[in-house]
């Protein structure tokens, strides 16, 4: 974790520690980003101690997370006590409604980005993963997404994924080794050298935190993000060419 998100972030992680082990009840923060998500179980994994924990956020695939602190005995109904409220929307499929439409419009309620998971899209529904307070907001401000009019429940579970929604788009390629300049060149299309500049200034991150090191080693399934080029995934490694290079297939989120 680097210095100023550690500076931020440990003292409210060790606040929510703190109180489950006083109050003796699980305890539960706002959504996380994907970074956040992946500081805070860094976090968690050193100093947990005799506390359980967990990131849930409504789908099976969310980035966007809460973190949750319990005790073994309420592990058996942790995802019942869970502050999520799965909101459903439901329009004419022809309306061709946006993330950033329904995050705008929840936006303009005056909401904190961190009550609102994630907001997934698909043939005329959408499903959003809130807290509580964002809930109530939404039921009550809102009828139309934009000009588009919703009907609006909080009583269907979960439906949609966001495999089911994103987007990629694949590539075969080689490269030299599996080192992080090797795939961050392959992947921006560029040389080791500038790829190596890119990482030592802090642009790349793996797995949503930032790696500096351009020997660092990457595995199948790492998600590598690129300042100025966008996200990608390692999703396969196929053995080598006759020269030594590594065939690997790269899917950039588009």
């Amino acid at each position: 974790m680097n210095n100023s998100s550690d500076a931020l972030f440990a003292p409210r992680l060790a606040d929510m520690a703190e109180r489950c082990r006083r109050d003796g009840c699980s305890v539960f923060s706002r959504f996380f980003d994907e970074r956040q998500c992946a500081e805070a179980e860094q976090w968690c994994r050193y100093n947990a101690g005799d506390l359980q924990y967990g990131f849930f956020g409504g789908f099976s695939d969310a980035r966007r997370r809460i973190l949750a602190f319990y005790h073994d005995y309420s592990a058996e109904y942790i995802t019942e006590e869970l502050p999520i409220v799965c909101l459903t929307f439901t329009f004419r499929n022809e309306d061709r409604l946006s993330h950033r439409d329904f995050l705008g419009s929840f936006m303009a309620l005056k909401l904190k980005r961190d009550t609102i998971g994630d907001i997934v899209i698909k043939d005329g529904m959408a499903q959003a993963a809130v807290n509580e307070t964002a809930a109530r907001d939404i039921t009550m401000s809102i009828s139309k997404i934009g000009r588009t009019g919703v009907k609006i429940t909080d009583s269907r579970p979960f439906e949609l994924t966001l495999a089911e929604t994103e987007e990629f788009r694949e590539t075969s390629c080689t490269a030299a080794s599996l080192r992080l300049d090797c795939i961050v060149a392959a992947a921006a299309k560029i040389s080791r050298e500038k790829a190596a500049a890119l990482i030592r200034s802090e642009k790349t991150e793996v797995n949503h935190l930032p790696v500096s090191s351009v020997s660092a080693e990457l595995k199948e399934g790492d998600i590598l993000s690129i300042r100025g080029c966008g996200r990608f995934i390692l999703s396969g490694i196929n053995g080598t060419t006759k020269k030594g290079r590594i065939h690997i297939i790269l899917k950039k989120y588009i």
